[in-house]
C-alpha cells in the first residue's frame, strides 16, 4: 500500500489512515475496491469484474481541515 504523506497538502495539518464504507449490497458494510478498466454491467452481479486487477482503497483524512485522499493498495 503508498505510504502517504503524514501532512495534509491543503492546510498541514495530520493525516489519519482510515476507509470509507459502502453499503450497496443488502446494506452490509463493506470496504471499496478499485478495478481496473471501464465499468460493464453484469445482469447477476451488477457490474463485470472477473479477471480483474482488484485493490483494496485506503482513505486518509486531515485532522485540521477534513480533507480526504485514497490511494489503491498494491495487493
Amino acid at each position: 500500500m503508498h505510504s502517504p504523506a503524514t501532512d495534509c497538502p491543503k492546510c498541514a495539518g495530520r493525516m489519519e489512515p482510515g476507509f470509507i464504507v459502502d453499503k450497496a449490497h443488502y446494506n452490509m458494510p463493506a470496504s471499496p475496491e478499485w478495478i481496473e478498466g471501464n465499468p460493464e454491467r453484469s445482469f447477476w452481479s451488477g457490474l463485470k469484474t472477473k479477471g480483474r486487477d482488484h485493490h483494496a482503497v485506503m482513505t486518509y483524512r486531515c485532522e485540521r481541515c477534513g480533507f480526504l485522499e485514497s490511494y489503491a493498495g498494491s495487493e
